[in-house]
């Protein structure tokens, strides 16, 4: 891939290890382009037709409220980075030191290898090493392709390279924006029923149904929210869950979930840089402190592989119905 440079976002494509984020992998199909990192087997760029409809950020960046970053093997948060394993105490280390928590994983910092490429897909993998905290053995693999409708679609897939059965919940962490469509004109629709209730870490400690501001399902302009909650109970057609960012001009975007995915975090905050609101839609297997809680929580026996799959799509003024398509995981199989 020859280096380039896009006018639009500033991104150099194509360039090795020149970026932060290691090298930039570009795909292109029809107007639709993503922009996926070496780092994190990130989405650092998806857009159509040159309306940017994830948030991204510069070349010497490293994405800022983990935008785009993918999380294994647990997304959120694990409490104050304490588990048990068979009566065994396991400490995580700390890297949400705010809060105290094991936050995000074990992979926001490593370069995931390429497996395979083309114009409109890649796949990264990133491993997973046995450690304090974690003495398991698992590969993550990520593959990102751009679908005949144009839309982005992505399939996460553990492998358990260990001895024995390994501990694990998915997750990924995009930010999706309208181009440049003010947070006070956008509508956030999540079609959720259940609100999970956190403490001051952030940690689940109960549920209950969706109501008042955490009740997204008739749709809340983006200004008038603060939140950083998880919900389940959504509500599945075809197989996905669909979450929605829409403009009043009737474009959209939406980010699609699976069943492997019971669940969604959603944090709108004014904190990220250069952005009045922005809005992560975040898909899991498994809530925050799942690792404790057991909620959502997955044990892949050895030689097993586990995948689930979400994607973006969005409709465009003027276009009729959604870009994308989806596509069910497999859930478990064997021998990857």
């Amino acid at each position: 891939m020859n280096p380039s440079m896009d006018p639009n976002t500033g991104i150099a494509y194509g360039v090795a290890r020149r970026c932060a984020t290691g090298r930039q992998y570009e795909l292109r199909r029809g107007d639709a382009l993503a922009v996926v990192t070496e780092l994190a087997a990130g989405l650092r760029l998806f857009s159509r037709g040159g309306t940017q409809l994830t948030e991204s950020y510069g070349d010497a960046q490293i994405p800022p409220g983990a935008t785009g970053i993918t999380l294994a093997p647990w997304a959120n948060r694990v409490e104050n980075g304490v588990w048990q394993l068979k009566g065994k105490k396991q400490q995580l280390d700390i890297t949400e030191v705010s809060r105290n928590n094991a936050s995000h994983g074990l992979l926001r910092n490593t370069a995931y290898e390429l497996l395979e490429e083309s114009d409109s897909s890649v796949t990264l993998e990133g491993v997973v090493f046995p450690q304090h905290g974690y003495p398991f053995l698992v590969r993550h693999q990520v593959e990102y392709a751009l679908t005949e409708g144009l839309g982005l679609h992505v399939r996460q897939t553990l492998v358990n390279d260990s001895p024995e059965s390994a501990p694990f919940v998915l997750g990924a962490h995009p930010y999706l924006r309208l181009g440049d469509v003010s947070p006070e004109d956008l509508v956030l629709t999540v079609n959720a029923s259940t609100g999970l209730v956190a403490d001051s870490q952030l940690i689940p400690r109960n549920s209950e149904a969706v109501h008042g501001d955490n009740d997204l399902r008739g749709g809340r302009r983006v200004s008038e929210l603060d939140l950083d909650v998880a919900f389940t109970d959504l509500e599945f057609d075809d197989g996905v869950a669909r979450h929605t960012l829409a403009a009043p001009d009737g474009s959209s975007v939406s980010l699609w979930q699976d069943a492997f995915c019971p669940y969604v975090h959603v944090f709108v905050t004014d904190t990220f840089p250069g952005r009045a609101k922005a809005v992560a839609i975040e898909p899991m297997t498994g809530p925050a402190n799942a690792f404790n809680s057991g909620d959502g929580l997955r044990w892949l026996a050895p030689g097993e592989a586990f995948s689930m799959t979400w994607g973006i799509d969005a409709s465009m003024a003027g276009e009729r119905g959604p870009s994308g398509e989806h596509g069910l995981s497999s859930g478990l199989s064997r021998d990857i």
